[in-house]
């Protein structure tokens, strides 16, 4: 698996799609919004979580670059905002040295 910190890192998305996912950080509720944004019946952990808001976001992200009418920016921020907060659960490695 690619580390996620790195592909976290190297995100780049429209400034304003970042702004509101910071902004919405304060609303956030995992066990309420990963269930509905995964679509599933419980919690899962922060690793499975970010890795299906990754694949959920990159999907989206081809989605908003096409200009398809099905694209829709508040699953977009919503998916951002899961992904941002999920994150931050994950265990950091430790620096060798």
């Amino acid at each position: 698996m690619t580390d996620v910190n790195t592909i976290l890192t190297n995100l780049r998305r429209p400034r304003l799609l970042i702004r509101a996912a910071r902004f919405g950080q304060g609303d956030y509720n995992r066990d309420r919004d990963l269930k509905r944004l995964m679509k599933l019946p419980a919690t899962p952990t922060p690793a499975r979580a970010v890795d299906g808001l990754i694949a959920e976001e990159a999907r989206l992200e081809e989605t908003r670059k096409a200009g398809e009418a099905s694209y829709s920016i508040a699953r977009h921020v919503e998916v951002l905002i899961a992904l941002i907060a999920e994150a931050r659960f994950l265990p950091r490695k430790q620096a060798q040295g």
